[in-house]
């Protein structure tokens, strides 16, 4: 009994619209339940009229037996087509997920500071970051990508999306000050929680750069850290600049960037949230940190293979109209 009700099963899994095939005693029952037809009086009789009605009867026999059964294949195809048959192909990867990376990048005026080296030029430490970070976003194929921008507030500059080409051009357009020359650290990992509070676990995670220490904001990095950590976004922090100021005696002033950078905090916020906590001194070593997140935070994780349905009503469907046209077709051939 189980073996019968798992063949039907399997019958009806074959099918996207099973009880269409329902329909299949549909005209037999109309045939049954509707009245007979009643055929009209001979207007002319003719001696032979009995042999005549029992040729014609034999041939209608021969003739429509045949349009019947056509007529009858017919129609069980086309309850078969409006089914819809289903075939299941060979088993394919769907489409891999990535992360959910908030990118927040420290604005403040220390970061005009020019101490990087960008190939044969020497440049400020935004413009250094830029040229990185841009090539950070073409290897994240598949991560759905924001950008937050810190200054005396912070700023969401983009939501996250799969759109990274708009992501790097709001990176582009950014410019030292924009959100004021202060720095508010906390209040960029705390945005970036908000932000990421409400996509799916094991895939939030915050990337900060900045070159200082927090001078500004209502939160404090290590408070936002916690909140970081109760919402399970890990944040990895970059502490990015050169040594910065001016060196007397062998003894280095600060730059006009103003505090040096508080690398304690910084390492305190990654390790509350289960992040890892970086040091570049040049644009070198920041490139090397970024393939290092990008070997930490994969960008695809194995998604489940699936069988995928291919449709395949349009052969059935074919069928019920050829039997169609046969059925419409053999009377007149035989007539004429």
């Amino acid at each position: 009994m189980s073996v019968g009700l798992s063949a039907l099963r399997d019958i009806f899994d074959a099918f996207a619209w099973p009880w269409w095939l329902c329909a299949l005693p549909l005209p037999w029952l109309v045939r049954r339940l509707l009245p007979p037809r009643r055929s009209a009086s001979a207007a002319l009789k003719v001696p032979f009229d009995d042999r005549l009605d029992a040729i014609a009867a034999r041939g209608g026999i021969a003739h429509g037996g045949r349009s019947h059964v056509l007529a009858w294949l017919a129609w069980g195809l086309l309850c078969v087509a409006a089914a819809r048959p289903q075939q299941l192909g060979p088993a394919i990867a769907p489409p891999q997920a990535g992360r959910d990376l908030m990118l927040a990048v420290d604005l403040s005026g220390s970061m005009s500071e020019e101490d990087m080296q960008l190939g044969d030029d020497v440049v400020d430490r935004l413009t250094a970051a830029k040229a990185v970070l841009a090539d950070f976003l073409d290897r994240r194929s598949g991560d759905r990508v924001g950008l937050i921008v810190f200054g005396q507030r912070a700023y969401a500059l983009a939501p996250l999306t799969l759109d990274r080409d708009s992501v790097r051009e709001q990176l582009r357009d950014s410019v030292i000050g924009l959100a004021g020359r202060e720095t508010a650290i906390g209040d960029a990992i705390g945005l970036a929680v908000k932000r990421l509070r409400t996509q799916p676990a094991e895939q939030r995670v915050v990337i900060l750069l900045t070159d200082g220490v927090n001078t500004a904001g209502a939160l404090t990095p290590l408070k936002a850290a916690e909140l970081a950590k109760n919402d399970g976004v890990r944040v990895h922090t970059i502490a990015f600049g050169g040594e910065g100021g001016l060196s007397v005696f062998g003894f280095r002033l600060p730059g006009p960037g103003g505090d040096e950078m508080d690398e304690s905090t910084l390492q305190a916020v990654a390790k509350t949230t289960g992040g890892r906590f970086f040091r570049a001194r040049d644009t070198e070593s920041l490139a090397g940190i970024y393939a290092e997140i990008d070997r930490i935070e994969p960008v695809e994780r194995p998604g489940q293979r699936v069988r995928p349905r291919n449709e395949r009503y349009a052969w059935p469907l074919a069928g019920a109209f050829g039997l169609a046209l046969l059925a419409f077709a053999w009377p007149l051939r035989r007539s004429a």
